[in-house]
């Protein structure tokens, strides 16, 4: 199916199995793929951060992260999508199907990429290497990264992420680069997934603001997506 389009937002209608599929092809290639996984806030983050819109416009997979793209993509283009694609259950989806993967781990508070990098090991991963996301200057960062030459270069920075990716796509000598938010605490141990329930019926964001004092602050952007969805459909 061809791309949709979200509040001027490309969006690649594919669920979990059709975007390791793509992902597949991408890790034979040469040049550097940036996968992104949109949701919500992304989306409204987007309508005034020109760096943040042009690394999704630019980018070679788009899948959708949050049950609100779902609701969107229904109610604007008419299209039942399958499946959320999240950067966590991407990130497990790859190393299992790609054992022996070599990824470089970036991002989290110092210690964590390591921690990270252990079970990633554990679930089958080659890691080349791991950084905290907790930097200044770019430029040795991108240097290291480039020298290990990853398949698979995961960053969690947060709203740092997309744009550092699309900002050094041409340098970063990994052939897919995602931003993955928060996976790379999960997988070090310090945050916990909802529960599977909450997850089957996209509550999981419901419940991480909830329970998260400091992401009440993010909250009002949900409820901004949601008018600017039904603003579109009128």
């Amino acid at each position: 199916m061809e791309r949709l389009e979200i509040l001027g937002l490309p969006l690649d209608p594919v669920d979990m199995e059709e975007a390791l599929k793509r992902i597949g092809g991408f890790l034979e290639e040469e040049r550097t793929h940036q996968v992104v996984t949109l949701n919500p806030e992304m989306v409204v983050r987007a309508q005034e951060d020109e760096a943040l819109r042009r690394a999704v416009l630019e980018a070679e997979l788009i899948t959708p992260d949050g049950v609100g793209i779902l609701w969107a993509a229904k109610r604007l283009k008419g299209v039942a999508l399958k499946e959320r694609v999240t950067g966590v259950d991407l990130t497990l989806a790859l190393l299992g199907r790609f054992p022996g993967l070599r990824v470089y781990l970036l991002g989290g508070k110092p210690g964590v990429a390591e921690r990270a990098a252990r079970e990633a090991e554990r679930l089958g991963a080659e890691v080349v290497g791991a950084h905290h996301g907790y930097f200044q200057d770019e430029g040795p960062v991108v240097a290291e990264i480039r020298e290990k030459a990853p398949d698979l270069l995961l960053v969690g920075m947060g709203e740092r992420q997309e744009a550092f990716i699309h900002r050094h796509k041409p340098h970063l000598g990994a052939r897919v680069a995602i931003g993955v938010g928060g996976t790379l605490d999960v997988l070090a141990g310090e945050a916990k997934r909802a529960p599977l329930f909450a997850r089957r019926l996209g509550l999981e964001w419901l419940l991480r603001v909830g329970l998260d004092p400091k992401r009440w602050r993010r909250a009002p952007r949900l409820w901004r997506f949601a008018y600017l969805v039904l603003r579109e459909r009128r």
